[in-house]
């Protein structure tokens, strides 16, 4: 587990090269859309959420093709979350790009 300051400097990276299903989730929470205010990157104990609302404790991390292959990581890395108190959605690559609407749903009836 990385320190605070090489996550910060390590999300702040992560900001510039977001992947399409990335941006499109973003477009749905950015300024507060749905209600809530979300970060994008965010440390949170320990690791790098895609995107977090610190009010309602709730993190999205969406899920590419190399997610297939760290199945158990993240798996470990949302019970920690979850442990933590943080509530995890998990969003498939291909529905943040064909069925936005439907994620913005699942995210609403979350907060």
């Amino acid at each position: 587990m990385a320190d605070k300051p090489t996550l910060i400097a390590r999300a702040r990276e992560m900001r510039k090269g977001q992947s399409r299903a990335e941006k499109a989730i973003w477009n749905l929470v950015r300024n507060n859309q749905l209600g809530a205010k979300f970060r994008r990157q965010h440390p949170a104990e320990g690791y790098i959420a895609d995107f977090a609302c610190v009010e309602a404790k709730l993190i999205i991390e969406i899920d590419g093709h190399s997610h297939d292959l760290q199945q158990a990581y993240d798996a470990e890395r949302t019970r920690k979350l979850e442990a933590a108190g943080w509530r995890v959605l998990r969003v498939s690559d291909n529905d943040a790009l064909s069925d936005p609407g439907a994620v913005a749903r699942k995210i609403q009836a979350l907060l």
